[in-house]
């Protein structure tokens, strides 16, 4: 599965970066991108990181 941010919406706050280093950086706008897919193991991690965003620009990408 893969993340999607909004990319108009991220205030690059970096807590997604924070919570999950292995699957979100940031990028040169300075706003949150994902790395790779989740696996099955990052699944929680990721859905934290989707829960703390403060503006909710993290979403499942699921096509």
């Amino acid at each position: 599965m893969w993340l999607m941010v909004d990319q108009d919406a991220c205030l690059g706050c970096a807590s997604c970066e924070a919570v999950a280093p292995e699957i979100f950086s940031m990028n040169a706008d300075g706003k949150a991108e994902a790395l790779n897919e989740v696996t099955e193991d990052q699944k929680a991690t990721a859905q934290e990181a989707i829960d703390i965003c403060p503006v909710s620009c993290i979403s499942w990408d699921e096509e």
